[in-house]
């Protein structure tokens, strides 16, 4: 009985200190905070409670309330107006990776290292992001007017309410070719099927990705551990694998 009491008493601790953090995250990221907050909760023994989509939906419900305590954006803007409204800590904002768009189709050889598709136009629908709500909307919009070719494709559009919906009118086929997340369609190196063109840095601006600290998880240790876990090794190594660029720990 005396081992056995011993015993629960090492446990104790553990349990005490182990806590939920409840975080929003930018559709682009699902698949890799998914691997993150497993890693995280095997290592920390914190819980992480997870909501995703469109960075300008999950600013709205933060302004509105919605009690969320840490935010993976998918810009800096969202995290910085955060700051300045009262909702989130002063200083806390950080970039934990940096994206990189696509375009994108199911259809193996549709899509060429220039993506001439784009301007033969033979294809049924182009998907982009609804680019008042996510920055990879704002950025595809952004290469299609810095290639000329806004005339063109504009008509052929299909708007998603977030980058996962963009990504599953291509995948579904309702769209031949869309502009989604890189990290949507990249495992291990490569694109995990269908044909895709990387687009060059030059024609958008970066995709720089802020996670920030909001007012409701300033008392909460899983919160404040998983910022800083974002910036681990293990966090950033899982973060480069999935196509982003991701900064060295400071």
């Amino acid at each position: 009985m005396r081992t056995f009491l011993a015993l629960v008493a090492c446990f104790i601790p553990i349990i005490a200190l182990a806590h939920e953090v409840t975080v929003a995250v930018a559709s682009n990221f699902t698949a890799p905070m998914k691997v993150i907050a497993k890693a995280f909760e095997n290592d920390t023994g914190h819980k992480t409670k997870l909501a995703f989509g469109a960075t300008g939906q999950l600013y709205a419900q933060i302004k509105n309330g919605a009690p969320f305590q840490v935010f993976l954006a998918a810009d800096d803007k969202a995290p910085a107006q955060l700051v300045t409204g009262g909702l989130a800590v002063v200083d806390s904002p950080f970039t934990y990776a940096s994206g990189r768009l696509v375009l994108w189709s199911r259809t193996p050889g549709l899509i060429n290292e220039t993506a001439e598709v784009l301007k033969r136009g033979d294809f049924n629908k182009l998907a982009v992001a609804n680019p008042k709500l996510a920055p990879y909307g704002a950025a595809a919009m952004e290469v299609i007017e810095k290639m000329g070719l806004a005339s063109l494709l504009t008509p052929r559009l299909v708007e998603g309410s977030n980058i996962g919906q963009t990504l599953q009118f291509v995948s579904s086929g309702n769209a031949q070719v869309g502009f989604v997340a890189l990290s949507q369609v990249f495992d291990n190196g490569r694109l995990k099927e269908g044909s895709g063109w990387i687009v060059p840095l030059g024609l958008h601006k970066p995709l720089q990705q802020n996670a920030v600290l909001l007012k409701a998880g300033q008392q909460n240790p899983a919160a404040e551990a998983l910022m800083s876990y974002l910036r681990s090794n293990r966090a950033l190594a899982i973060i480069r694998s999935f196509g982003y660029d991701a900064l060295a720990p400071q």
